[in-house]
């Protein structure tokens, strides 16, 4: 079986102080993890040696460089680790510092220095360079959430909480709009389209529409007449706006090979495989029809969830902390998304 490459997940949150310059807009951030351990890292590190080191020795190496790198900062002594950076001490001053060299010798050194700081400075030798921009290039990046932090009166008092969206409704979007505006192959266009019509029903248009081939619009359209229910459309409709009237491969609504998007979300493990046991990989194409199988072993203590194109749940079993489930792969391209550690809305005082 493949080695899985854990991907960097990444949010999206928008700017919500009013005046600034940067108002509305959208900006990323690292999704939070929660810690790991010196216990759990020496057990990673032990892993990846194999035989050549035991967990036990791992633990008592790592407490070795704590305590030696707290004895070298204490002393003002920066510590390089190559391959990895540089730790160096530095000083933060009291407010206001001192308005003589006899007034700081007349305050004394502990009364003019207000902390002492550790300062990691990433590796920037050629070949080995981590720094900001490089080290980017080593990382698999995927969205992950939309977050708000969202107020709310709770029992009478004003609570905050964040609320965490998967940005799958997008990735949804972008697996099967890849043509944008008359391409052709499943494309579904979530908005607003300007076509003949009222469209309070089931996805479907009247009047006439020039669109995406084999495509569902769905959201509210403009115009005259008014649909109220069905998947029938009256007029002219070059798109190929209903469902199971497509032509071609890969067009929702005919069998075929259709893309898997897979999104993966916590500090567990989760692999998804087809009818024949070969692993899948994100983006991945996939058989409408066959069976798409996924085994996590989740986060302690948590019990993961799995969904496919939003809101279809995926009933998992678990078997010595190991969860498994399946679902048929539709003919549609599809968004798969695994928790492995769910977590509910973080109510914090203001």
């Amino acid at each position: 079986m493949a080695k899985e490459n854990i991907a960097f997940m990444v949010n999206l949150r928008k700017n919500t102080v009013p005046d600034s310059d940067m108002f509305g807009r959208y900006y990323p951030e690292a999704e939070s993890k929660e810690t790991l351990s010196t216990k759990g890292f020496a057990k990673h590190v032990a892993d990846h040696g194999g035989t050549l080191v035991s967990y036990e020795l791992m633990q008592l190496v790592l407490a070795g460089i704590v305590k030696c790198l707290k004895e070298y900062m204490s002393q003002g002594q920066p510590v390089k680790l190559d391959g990895l950076g540089t730790f160096r001490p530095t000083v933060t001053s009291v407010t206001g510092g001192a308005a003589s060299i006899e007034e700081a010798l007349r305050k004394g050194v502990n009364n003019m220095v207000e902390g002492v700081n550790f300062v990691f400075i990433p590796e920037n030798s050629k070949d080995e360079e981590i720094t900001s921009k490089k080290f980017k290039d080593q990382c698999s990046l995927q969205f992950a959430y939309l977050v708000e932090t969202i107020k709310k009166v709770i029992g009478g008092k004003e609570k905050s909480y964040t609320l965490r969206t998967p940005l799958s409704a997008w990735g949804i979007a972008q697996a099967e709009d890849e043509g944008g505006d008359g391409g052709s192959g499943g494309d579904s266009n979530i908005g607003s389209s300007t076509s003949g019509g009222s469209n309070t029903g089931g996805g479907s248009q009247s009047g006439s529409q020039t669109g995406n081939s084999g495509s569902t619009n769905t959201g509210s359209n403009s115009g005259s007449g008014t649909n109220t229910g069905g998947n029938t459309n009256s007029g002219s409709n070059t798109g190929g706006n209903t469902s199971g009237n497509q032509s071609g491969s890969g067009e929702s609504g005919v069998p075929g090979n259709y893309r898997l998007v897979i999104y993966k979300y916590g500090s567990g493990t989760t692999t998804v495989t087809d009818d024949s046991e070969q692993e899948l990989a994100n983006d991945s194409s996939v058989a409408s029809g066959s069976t798409v199988n996924i085994s996590v072993v989740p986060a302690a203590g948590k019990v993961p969830t799995a969904k496919y194109n939003g809101d279809n749940t995926i009933a998992l079993t678990e078997n010595d902390g190991v969860y498994t489930g399946s679902f048929q792969m539709p003919t549609r391209s599809t968004v798969l998304e695994i928790n492995s550690e769910p977590s509910e809305y973080n109510f914090d005082d203001d």
